[in-house]
């Protein structure tokens, strides 16, 4: 029998708050089983979610995050794994923007650092 987890214990196992877990809900990442009030997680809804916190990691809105996982709904896992690679593409040149603009933060940040440091020691 496939693992059902409880609202609590779906917080709990990926470390977010009830206003998150009830958030993606609303603007429909997850569609838990409901029974009155109570909302129960099975392994789609856990799958889901995993896609979900991996895909913010790396920089996604969730509202690509959603229409990507609508993909595999209606057009299956091929469609939405070439959706991936087109979105993964976008997004590997986002961070690699990003990186070259840390990179020179960085630089400057120490040349202001030790321009500071040398006129502490003259």
């Amino acid at each position: 029998m496939a693992e059902v987890l409880s609202f609590k214990e779906m917080c709990a196992r990926f470390d977010v708050t009830p206003r998150t877990l009830r958030y993606y809900e609303y603007i429909e990442l997850l569609s838990p089983q409901k029974e009155g009030r109570a909302r129960y997680y099975g392994p789609r809804e856990v799958a889901r979610m995993t896609l979900i916190l991996r895909g913010r990691r790396f920089g996604f809105s969730l509202e690509e995050l959603r229409q990507w996982l609508l993909i595999y709904d209606h057009q299956g896992t091929e469609a939405q794994n070439r959706a991936w690679i087109e979105l993964a593409d976008r997004q590997l040149g986002v961070l690699g923007k990003q990186l070259e603009e840390l990179q020179a933060a960085v630089t400057d940040l120490r040349a202001l650092r030790d321009d500071v440091a040398r006129i502490l020691t003259d």
